[in-house]
């Protein structure tokens, strides 16, 4: 990307000025959001990163959403209705229309609902596996029909799965859709600059419009942590979505900024590339214990409290301590890069072996891989750091050209969303290529399962599996931290970590 001076961060409003917003809108400030990548496709049906969801939540609106304590509440739906365990009737709000000034009814939904389970590469069909078809009761009433008993299903309607998209656009678009996606939320497109800048607009006739107080909204990509951090004290930016814990204690004393931290629903690991390309075909993707000897030459909370200063949790298993979910037994591996050379040995590897590792090229991405680094090599391993830009690691991981691949998950509040389409085998985003029928029963046993009694010994044996076949290495739980201008107000944190503008203002 293009890089910002922090010497001078002020040159981030120069690039920013576009022409004005409707006249109606002109009265409102804007808002300027800076992230730490640039997103991927801005299309719902196609993305897959954190960054996305963030520039594009107030502009592509869902059937529902989470609010404050994750339930699940109506957006473009007013209200759902389970007929018995496989069908689910939902109503819609009357009068609500995409950008292009087409009518979001039951057609539209069952469109979006469809494309998103048949569209080539979509990473939804993971989402809607378990729905079987989609009917239209009347315009405004839809009935969704499942193969089989999901408890997860509303919640999925509540993330991307959910999102409408106008049929009408997206048809005219094809592949090209996320050039210029027309959805029906608060904000509509205006514009992307790759690496730059992605720009939405306030709707003044949206349904809810009495609720969002920003005529435009711009989100910037900034790499670099330490830039951002100095945009956002000179005024040149106003929310920072991802403050540094190192970073904590400047936004905290600085009258001028608030912090807001708050726990999260996701991981940071690394995924291992279990021999689904040549690139995996070595002993750390074909033999368990070499993925084992990495966990025990690895200490998870000295790489946390080095990099993060201990702002984080460590966790071992999908999810973090905080979770409903949380299976105390499966407990992060207790460092010993003796036992880590011995178990190199018992496998017939010749040490140090070489593992390279593909991060992203954010700074504290990079210190946590140098920190790995140097552990791994007291167990036999020879770490060597490839550092790549997000959108481009996400694309070779997608392809199978990592072997190892440092990445989080943001999550989702049901354990489901946090491992099945990662992990499932044939699963969307199941790029690690790991496949257990064992691991495969037990998840699907417990999706169709409400009683959470019931779901968590499932649960409790099947993160047991992941914890001694490794295929992806659980390290931490991150934590969100945002910082933002003390005049922004009303912002409501949500542990999905989206920064939601229903009720957000600027203070005059």
């Amino acid at each position: 990307m293009r890089p910002l001076s922090a010497a001078a961060p002020l040159a981030l409003l120069a690039a920013a000025l576009l022409p004005t917003p409707p006249a109606q809108a002109q009265d409102l400030p804007q808002l300027r959001v800076a992230m730490s990548q640039d997103a991927d496709a801005l299309d719902p049906t196609l993305s897959r990163t954190y960054v996305q969801r963030v520039a594009t939540l107030n502009m592509c609106d869902g059937l529902f959403t989470y609010n404050d304590k994750l339930a699940v509440v109506p957006r473009l739906a007013t209200g759902y209705e389970w007929i018995d365990s496989k069908t689910l009737v939902v109503k819609l709000r009357a009068g609500v229309t995409f950008h292009d000034g087409t009518p979001v009814d039951a057609a539209a939904v069952k469109y979006s609902v469809e494309r998103h389970g048949s569209m080539s590469g979509s990473a939804r069909k993971g989402d809607v596996a378990s729905l079987d078809h989609v009917e239209v009761i009347d315009p405004m009433t839809v009935r969704f029909v499942l193969k089989a008993p999901d408890v997860v299903f509303l919640s999925q309607l509540a993330v991307r799965a959910g999102v409408l998209v106008s049929p009408k656009a997206a048809e005219a678009a094809g592949k090209d859709f996320a050039l210029n996606p027309v959805c029906a939320g608060p904000y509509k497109f205006v514009e992307r600059v790759a690496q730059d800048r992605i720009v939405i607009d306030r709707v003044a006739d949206y349904w809810d419009a009495a609720n969002y107080h920003f005529s435009r909204v711009t989100f910037r990509p900034v790499t670099d942590s330490t830039v951002r951090l100095a945009n956002l004290q000179a005024g040149a930016v106003d929310v920072n979505i991802e403050i540094p814990p190192i970073e904590m204690d400047k936004v905290r004393k600085d009258p001028k900024l608030k912090l807001v931290a708050f726990d999260g629903l996701g991981y940071s690991g690394i995924s291992f590339n279990l021999a689904r390309t040549e690139t995996g075909r070595t002993p750390l993707g074909t033999d368990a214990r070499v993925r084992r000897a990495f966990e025990l030459a690895l200490d998870r909370e000295a790489l946390v409290q080095v990099v993060y200063n201990g702002a984080h949790a460590i966790t071992a298993q999908p999810l973090p301590p905080t979770s409903p979910f949380y299976i105390p037994a499966v407990a992060p591996t207790k460092r010993d890069p003796a036992k880590a050379r011995a178990l190199l040995a018992e496998a017939g590897v010749k040490t140090p072996f070489q593992i390279t590792l593909t991060v992203i090229n954010q700074p504290d991405q990079v210190q946590m891989a140098e920190v790995i680094q140097s552990m791994a090599a007291e167990g036999g391993f020879e770490v060597k750091i490839n550092a790549m830009e997000f959108v481009a690691s996400l694309d070779a991981a997608e392809k199978g050209n990592t072997a190892a691949y440092m990445v989080g998950w943001t999550g989702r509040p049901d354990a489901d969303g946090n491992i099945r389409d990662l992990l499932h085998t044939g699963a969307p985003v199941n790029w690690v290529g790991y496949k257990s029928e064992g691991f495969d029963g037990l998840i699907d046993q417990a999706r169709g399962i409400s009683d959470m009694g019931q779901r968590l010994p499932l649960y409790a044996k099947a993160f047991e599996m992941l914890h001694q076949d490794l295929p992806i290495l659980y390290l931490y739980a991150p934590r969100w931290i945002f910082g933002m201008s003390s005049k922004i107000e009303g912002f409501a944190p949500v542990a999905d970590g989206m920064f939601r503008l229903n009720g957000v203002k600027m203070a005059r």
